[in-house]
């Protein structure tokens, strides 16, 4: 059972993604409520029939910390639509410094892309401009809720009210 659900806190604010046997445990254990479930399937037990959740809410507030996604390699993979920011290639990515750590390239969400090893390989200790390639995409840093609403996979309908905005971004 590969689905996620849309975890809220008490202010129906977004903080994470579980499992459904996870966020069911929630609510069976009334630490949570089902917000809204998936009208196509259902938890089935020998004897009765649960609704799958889709979202569901904490019945008590938990104060998070400051929610950043982490800079990691499958990050920057997904925001970058797992593609080669200077040939649209999706095999063989790699990580790009856009100004290379040789000329004093920061590792960070603004100057690392995904590169096919060959784009990687030819831009060399350039800059794109240096290289004659251009960035299909500019690096941004993804907020926590960009990152659940766009590039956490295949998300319900029913998250989109929670995550500001549909999932085409």
């Amino acid at each position: 059972m590969g689905r996620k659900v849309l975890v809220l806190n008490a202010d129906f604010s977004a903080i994470t993604v579980c499992t459904v046997p996870k966020a069911f445990l929630l609510v069976y254990l009334n630490k949570a409520e089902l917000v809204k479930d998936d009208d196509k399937a259902q938890l089935r037990t020998v004897s009765v029939s649960y609704p799958l959740p889709s979202v569901i809410k904490l019945n008590n507030y938990v104060k998070v910390p400051y929610k950043g996604v982490v800079l990691n390699r499958q990050n920057v993979f997904k925001r970058d639509g797992n593609e080669c920011v200077y040939c649209g290639r999706r095999k063989d990515l790699t990580l790009d410094h856009v100004i290379p750590k040789s000329r004093g390239g920061k590792t960070n969400w603004a100057n690392l892309v995904a590169a096919c090893k060959s784009c990687n390989g030819r831009k060399g200790d350039n800059t794109p401009e240096e290289a004659g390639m251009a960035l299909s995409k500019k690096p941004f840093k993804p907020t926590f809720v960009m990152f659940l609403r766009n590039f956490s996979g295949k998300v319900g309908e029913n998250w989109a009210p929670y995550l500001g905005a549909s999932k085409s971004a």
